[in-house]
């Protein structure tokens, strides 16, 4: 049973987890028990090019990035669960006791965070009822999100990145996986507003 299971290797869903990993000396943290399913091969990052996201070197090719990222969660924060190579079919069931089915697999977990992009090809059954136009997107490029308040889809479903209804850019979606990883260690802390910061003085 993991605590979180995020869905999707790309930016927003990797930055989910590396804030969530970072916790993990937090007394509220330790014994929990985080997963990524990393399928990155939609991502939009396959093709991008950076010259204009902030702490990222000019000229940084977004493919570089997806496989830099991965190894950083991975040497970082190696109690993360990495699951690659499968696609999320399925979601069943309610807080706290998901079942989430991939194409080679299936997992139990109480919480779950969606970050896969916002293309309409998007077709996970148990979530397709939440989907919704893209609200800022071009209307011509067809996109769509799930309907969230502040990221939160249900109870214990979270959205991230452009799926749940941004702009798609680099900054903000790994600040929306961010975001929604606070939330998650603050209901972790009992309510107690959190986050994970590392120091040069500790």
């Amino acid at each position: 049973m993991f605590d979180i299971l995020i869905i999707g290797g790309g930016v927003s869903g990797v930055s989910c987890a590396l804030v969530l990993g970072s916790a993990h000396k937090k007394s509220f943290a330790q014994d929990k028990k985080i997963g990524l399913i990393a399928h990155q091969k939609t991502s939009s990052l396959q093709e991008a090019l950076f010259n204009n996201a902030y702490g990222i070197p000019a000229g940084k090719l977004g493919s570089e990035l997806l496989t830099e990222s991965i190894e950083q969660l991975k040497t970082l924060y190696p109690h993360v669960v990495q699951i690659e190579d499968e696609k999320v079919m399925k979601v069943a069931g309610e807080f706290p006791n998901f079942t989430v089915v991939t194409n080679k697999n299936t997992y139990q977990t109480k919480n779950i965070v969606v970050g896969i992009g916002s293309a309409n090809t998007f077709n996970i059954e148990g979530l397709n009822q939440y989907i919704e136009p893209h609200k800022k997107a071009i209307v011509e490029k067809n996109r769509i999100q799930l309907k969230n308040f502040d990221h939160k889809v249900a109870e214990g479903i979270y959205v991230i990145g452009t799926l749940a209804g941004h702009r798609s850019q680099l900054a903000i979606a790994a600040g929306s996986g961010a975001a929604v990883a606070t939330d998650i260690l603050t209901l972790w802390n009992d309510g107690i507003s959190s986050q994970a910061h590392d120091s040069i003085r500790k």
